[in-house]
């Protein structure tokens, strides 16, 4: 019989060794195995961003990527960027401008604009940029950039204040 592949790699902080099912998806992985039910699966398609990701500082939905693939990765979940003792600004922010209803997308909003700030302060342009050196978070540039995260309850307004609020940028 063969071994199954095996994949080491941080997550929130934690050192873990992926052995199992080399088909296995991220969030499965994520969710069943390491009891992190704040990624949530939405559509398991990678159209919602329910499960939404952060591996080494990109936004990935852990529904499309497979565990084994995360070998000397660092991966972040929602758990491991704030705790109820200790929030983040931008989670602080989410809940200043109500930018949740149910609450189910809210974890891969937060998890994709907080990879989406850090894409800002490196300069990184986006498909609607009018200036490729000195990109300008607007609200048609935040809309743009938080694009993959669908809210099936419409908070998209008060996402992007929260978002605004942390960025520190009027509209």
């Amino acid at each position: 019989m063969s071994q199954n592949p095996s994949a080491k790699f941080t997550v929130n902080g934690q050192k873990v060794e992926y052995s199992g099912d080399p088909r296995r998806s991220l969030l499965d992985y994520l969710r069943d195995e390491l009891s992190l039910s704040g990624t949530k699966k939405g559509c398991d398609h990678g159209q919602c961003g329910a499960c939404t990701v952060i591996v080494d500082g990109r936004r990935v939905n852990s529904c499309l990527t497979l565990a084994i693939m995360q070998d000397g990765c660092e991966v972040t979940t929602i758990e491991g960027l704030g705790n109820p003792a200790s929030l983040t600004a931008l989670q602080r922010s989410f809940i200043a401008n109500d930018g949740f209803q149910c609450g189910y997308c809210t974890p891969g909003q937060i998890c994709s604009a907080t990879a989406m700030i850090a894409e800002l302060e490196k300069g990184w342009p986006s498909y609607v940029s009018a200036d490729l050196i000195a990109v300008t978070p607007s609200d048609e540039e935040l809309r743009e950039r938080m694009s993959g995260n669908l809210c099936r309850c419409g908070a998209y307004s008060n996402i992007i204040a929260a978002i605004r609020e942390v960025l520190q940028v009027t509209q």
